[in-house]
């Protein structure tokens, strides 16, 4: 009998659907008894989502508030400083986070703002802190600094299916999205890459984003499932305003799904949780969720606060995750 908690890169697309239709309690158990074996159920590991350079983006997600290409009230800012950054690196870490992790809103990170991105990365290395950035399309050289600056995790989200993924954004193609990976793969940093669901897409596309993941050459260290935050003046945030959001119980099936297909990755609850009642984030947890953002708000969209976060864990009788031992770069 196969050990379902070994990873494996041969998955077929139906494979996954098979997984994605097996019947939901079944689903879930056998993901918690994966989850079992790497992890332990009780613990929960904490990251806090900055946005270091907010709005003006020149990418077309369809899903995105901080895209040039609508209009969504959102102003345009310049990168934060460096002291700024730090400031929110140590109110992290003191509100619970073992994960700081800086996002810029651009569609590649330029030669001129890698110094500064690097100061950032060393300073908050040098707290005590993983260190975690989302800044676009990187080159195999910009990967290598950031990797020497200290930076753990490289979040490139794939989003979605490769079918459906010209329905999302048409300003990078699916290969420069996988290019990124590989430099970043190459120069030694850990993936953190998931996508995003109820975006209008069909079951079979949420099975395509995630048997692209788990036939990736290494899995995904940290694979976030985010829940589609509907932003009026987007395109794919207007359409879910009028078709409705995906429904809970599909989206525990894709966070079950993410844990046996990804056995060994950090399987995030990512955008969407401020709107997600205790009992279905309960849900998420056992089908394999070991991951949340804290901290209220989530780029530029809202999330749970603190106090909101701790009686949940209470509630549940969840821990925080202690952090990995962080080395400050040299």
């Amino acid at each position: 009998m196969t050990d379902l908690s070994l990873p494996r890169h041969d998955w077929t697309l139906a494979e996954v659907e098979a997984v994605f239709a097996r019947p939901f309690m079944e689903l879930v158990y056998d993901a918690a008894t994966v989850h079992r074996a790497s992890f332990d159920p009780s613990e929960v590991q904490k990251s806090q989502l900055l946005s270091i350079k907010t709005g003006g983006c020149s990418e077309n997600c369809g899903y995105c508030s901080q895209s040039a290409s609508f209009d969504t009230g959102l102003k345009a800012e310049k990168l934060m400083d460096t002291t700024a950054v730090l400031a929110e690196a140590m109110a992290a870490k003191a509100g619970g986070a073992s994960r700081f992790c800086m996002g810029a809103a651009w569609r590649e990170l330029k030669d001129r703002d890698t110094p500064k991105l690097a100061a950032m990365i060393s300073g908050v290395k040098a707290l005590g802190l993983e260190t975690c950035a989302t800044l676009g399309m990187l080159t195999a050289d910009q990967a290598k600094q950031l990797k020497a600056a200290g930076l753990d995790y490289y979040n490139h989200n794939l989003d979605t299916s490769p079918e459906y993924y010209a329905e999302v954004v048409t300003t990078r193609t699916w290969k420069d999205r996988l290019d990124t990976l590989e430099h970043v793969r190459d120069a030694g940093m850990s993936t953190c890459c998931g996508g995003i669901v109820g975006m209008g897409e069909s079951r079979r596309d949420r099975a395509g984003l995630l048997h692209a993941l788990a036939t990736l050459p290494v899995h995904p260290d940290s694979l976030p499932v985010n829940a589609l935050v509907p932003v009026t003046g987007t395109p794919l945030g207007e359409r879910v305003l009028k078709t409705g959001e995906i429904d809970p119980i599909e989206f525990v099936r894709t966070v079950a799904v993410a844990r046996l297909v990804c056995p060994r990755a950090m399987v995030r609850l990512s955008a969407g949780r401020e709107t997600m009642s205790p009992e279905m984030q309960a849900l998420c947890f056992l089908a394999g969720a070991n991951s949340i953002f804290v901290g209220g708000k989530l780029l530029t969209t809202p999330n749970p606060e603190q106090d909101e976060d701790a009686k949940l864990f209470a509630l549940l009788d969840l821990r925080p995750m202690e952090p990995a031992r962080v080395e400050a770069a040299a």
